[in-house]
């Protein structure tokens, strides 16, 4: 590798973390769950949250809504790395086992794919254990504005 190439993998990882920054501010939803960004670079996130006694169901184990939340929280701040701001088009979830109250769930996103406004990301949410709870797969879609210079709103 070279140094430009080095140079560029260095700004590309500073823009990611820049807009995991800026969203991360904004992001209510994802901040009064809990959850906590571990790490971020270009096209990757890794979230992690516990599973409170309110984050339960009738079954004594945790609402697969909050652990799609999870993983959508993921997605968003893999999909956002590039300064263009970008949305779920579509997404979907295959619950494997549960969680249970009192687990650490670690979401771990990665681009599959991304061409022109369209982009493929495949989450696993783990347990504490390592054990997978859970597969998602989201489709995004960029919008108009960026996340760190002016926006249209």
């Amino acid at each position: 590798m070279d140094a430009r190439s080095n140079h560029s993998d260095d700004a590309s990882h500073e823009i990611a973390i820049a807009c995991a920054e800026a969203m991360w501010a904004e992001d209510q939803a994802s901040q009064g769950l809990g959850m906590v960004i571990e790490r971020v670079s270009p096209g990757e996130a890794v979230l992690s949250m516990t599973i409170r006694p309110d984050m339960t169901n009738g079954h004594g184990i945790c609402h697969g809504g909050f652990i799609f939340t999870l993983a959508d929280s993921a997605f968003a701040f893999a999909c956002n790395t590039y300064d263009q701001r970008t949305v779920a088009q579509h997404c979907a979830v295959t619950f494997l086992q549960p969680g249970r109250r009192g687990d650490r769930l670690t979401a771990h996103a990665v681009e599959r794919n991304r061409s022109g406004r369209s982009g493929i990301y495949d989450v696993t949410v783990r347990d504490g254990k390592g054990e997978v709870v859970a597969e998602f797969r989201g489709h995004s879609r960029t919008i108009a504005g960026t996340l760190l210079g002016s926006n249209p709103q």
